[in-house]
């Protein structure tokens, strides 16, 4: 007899062992979903705590892998219903936060990188949950509309209708050059633009920064409000906040949402080392950057990034200014 249809037989570390299989691509599935790390894992965990207190409902008519999708999609449904969260004006998503790449694995590139992108993440979170939904369970996952429909509880008709609508809904916040876009971090092209805005930013040159943004970059710092949008309009904001005056930079290049990162330390006297500042993550097209989304200190750990470079660590090489 198979795992799946003896469920209610196993004990809790097998039952937990059987689910771990899937803790993964389910937590992938609830950052779709939410577009917030830390909400998709506390939601993980309301999903594994559902299955273990709801195995006896399993009756083996699907996998055991769906009925975990299942209750995940409805554990997502049932913390937006409480919450509710809806884009800033100018589209800003506030609550987005990064997923690690070391936590996507090699298997996954074709399928994650057009679906785990920040843009797309962005985008989704402008549809409403049920039709969010509906088009991650149908155009990610790929499920067939009946089996989406059972698990909404309604028509197949309805899903069909509601894909649609999503479709397009994502379609209108996506950017409209997606299909041309090169920013995949192995990409030759890339590696060699995320190196001279790595080197630019260390030496806080504005001016070389300027020139490897497209006219209509994008600028964001989620949680923090404000949406800068325009090479004039995301320079003077770097100018105004002060950016050129400051020293002690030290960059180290990471990977985020299948897009080049690049996360920056800065010397600090008291603490006689290098702490976290910020992460910056690239969309790039054309040879151009055109967008910056800038995460605070606080997502280093998440993303596995070291606490604290130490002076001798970082010695007098091109990451330190």
């Amino acid at each position: 007899m198979s795992a799946d249809t003896r469920l209610q037989e196993v004990d809790e570390p097998e039952f937990t062992g059987l689910a771990q299989r899937h803790r993964r691509e389910l937590h992938v599935h609830c950052y779709r979903m939410l577009g917030s790390f830390e909400d998709a894992e506390d939601t993980v965990q309301e999903t594994l705590l559902r299955a273990w207190r709801r195995r006896d409902t399993f009756e083996g008519r699907s996998t055991f892998r769906a009925w975990l999708y299942r209750i995940a999609t409805n554990a997502c449904l049932d913390l937006l219903a409480k919450i509710r969260p809806e884009p800033a004006t100018g589209g800003e998503v506030r609550w987005l936060q990064p997923y690690p790449d070391q936590l996507l694995t090699p298997e996954d590139a074709a399928l994650a990188r057009e679906t785990i992108e920040l843009a797309y993440l962005v985008a989704v979170q402008h549809l409403a949950p049920r039709p969010r939904a509906v088009l991650i369970l149908r155009d990610v996952v790929g499920w067939p509309a009946k089996d989406v429909a059972e698990l909404l509880g309604d028509s197949v008709n309805s899903v069909n209708s509601a894909l649609q609508r999503a479709r397009a809904g994502l379609r209108a916040h996506l950017p409209a050059e997606r299909q041309d876009w090169t920013g995949g971090p192995d990409d030759a092209g890339t590696r060699e633009l995320v190196r001279r805005y790595t080197e630019a930013s260390v030496a806080t040159d504005v001016d070389a920064l300027a020139a490897l943004l497209r006219d209509d970059v994008r600028c964001s710092m989620p949680p923090t409000p404000g949406l800068h949008v325009g090479r004039d309009a995301v320079v003077n904001d770097w100018v105004e906040s002060g950016f050129e005056s400051m020293t002690g930079l030290h960059a180290v290049l990471t990977g985020v949402n299948r897009q080049p990162a690049i996360a920056f330390y800065q010397w600090q006297e008291e603490h006689d080392a290098y702490l976290p500042l910020t992460i910056d993550v690239l969309r790039v097209t054309g040879g151009l950057i055109t967008e910056i989304v800038t995460f605070h200190a606080d997502r280093f750990p998440r993303l596995g990034l070291p606490e604290k470079f130490s002076e001798e660590a970082v010695g007098s090489g091109p990451g330190r200014s």
